[in-house]
């Protein structure tokens, strides 16, 4: 009997000892243990942040700064200021840069595509310079743009000061701010995949000299060792360390990845893809009501017509943890009239989807024709209808 009090004795001190180190029953552990200084995990088609750490501490994000440059020209493009094929000067500024490059010459043309294609693929810091100048007059005036931006999307821990990276005072931002703007650039321009995908290039030289082929390998290895990656962009220098926005989609579920100040190379993707692991395993992205879908009629008030279908504007997809087990619904808030004319595609209502009695997405409702205002004659004849 002894024995048996003495070894339950030592099981029970065992069991306590642990009970100091392991978290209570319902307590939520910590998912990952990443060696990078930041890192942040999001959720691109919501916004939701799914993980992070220290992940609005500003520090030099190297290349990773390209983000912002590349959305820049994607929108100047967009807004008609240049076309893909115009010519780019190369000025003796822009061939000055060190570091990641596809060794621009001063005077030497290429067209914007093939200048932001050697900025997607091979960090190209001259093809970067070279491009803010040909968008904005010069870097400095290029950078003022970057940081407007980054005050528009909320990026408050950024600070730019140049438009490729190099270290340099000041020149910092988070893993929450790289975050915003890879989401930012790969929602509002998906055609930036075309680049951030592909994993071997070549641009051609075409100087004094005569024409010469030059290749152009990603930086991204992601794009050949994770399923599904999209993108988007690495950086590294003696400062920042390793740092690299990571982007991949799988079954409609868009992740975006950023480690900051990863000791090296290696751990920089190992971390990255542990980030996306860990979404994908825990995460879906669940497909709403399809556009077009009638959610109920409103009145019309002095209309052609004295109702209108109230449809959805648009599928919406939305995040669901997998462990939750409950199913979305949905909740309408629906206007309870209008007055006419309505135009087809007129707001009239919210569709929320909700899990838990949460909102975890919404998508407008809007009339499903244009009802005009009833004239003269319509008018009398619904009042003598009325009448008699």
């Amino acid at each position: 009997m002894k024995k048996g009090k003495g070894l339950l004795s030592a099981v029970l001190l065992i069991v306590c000892i642990l009970g100091t180190f392991l978290p209570a029953y319902g307590e939520e552990m910590e998912p990952l243990t990443l060696e990078s200084k930041s890192a942040l995990l999001m959720d691109a088609g919501t916004g939701t942040v799914l993980y992070e750490k220290n992940s609005h501490e500003a520090m030099p994000p190297a290349s990773v700064t390209k983000v912002m440059t590349m959305l820049l020209i994607y929108e100047a493009e967009e807004n008609g200021q240049f076309q893909w094929e115009d010519s780019v000067q190369v000025s003796d500024h822009a061939a000055s840069m060190g570091g990641s490059q596809v060794f621009l010459e001063p005077g030497e043309t290429q067209s914007a595509a093939d200048m932001t294609k050697c900025i997607a693929i091979a960090s190209a810091n001259d093809a970067a310079v070279a491009m803010a100048e040909f968008v904005a007059g010069s870097e400095g005036a290029f950078v003022e743009r970057m940081n407007k931006k980054a005050q528009e999307l909320g990026m408050t821990d950024t600070h730019f000061v140049n438009a490729c990276g190099l270290d340099a005072e000041g020149h910092v931002t988070s893993a929450h701010d790289i975050g915003l703007m890879s989401r930012e650039l790969m929602i509002r321009f998906p055609e930036i995949k075309e680049y951030t995908t592909t994993w071997q290039d070549t641009i051609i030289h075409r100087t004094r000299k005569g024409e010469t082929t030059f290749g152009l390998t990603n930086t991204n290895k992601l794009i050949k060792w994770y399923e599904g990656a999209t993108g988007l962009k690495t950086g590294s220098t003696g400062k920042a360390l390793y740092c690299l926005s990571g982007a991949a989609e799988r079954d409609g579920l868009h992740l975006i990845a950023v480690v900051m100040a990863a000791p090296d190379f290696k751990i920089r993707f190992q971390e990255t893809m542990k980030l996306l692991d860990y979404g994908f395993a825990n995460y879906s992205a669940q497909k709403g009501l399809p556009a077009g879908e009638k959610m109920g009629k409103i009145s019309v008030t002095k209309g052609m017509e004295d109702s209108v279908d109230a449809v959805v504007k648009e599928e919406t997809a939305f995040l669901v943890k997998k462990d939750d087990g409950k199913e979305w619904e949905t909740k309408t808030e629906i206007l309870p009239f209008v007055a006419a004319p309505v135009k087809k595609g007129e707001k009239v209502g919210e569709l929320l989807y909700l899990i838990n009695g949460e909102t975890v997405g919404s998508t407008d409702l809007v009339a499903k024709d244009t009802i005009e205002k009833a004239d003269i004659g319509t008018m009398l004849e619904r009042m003598l209808k009325l009448w008699f």
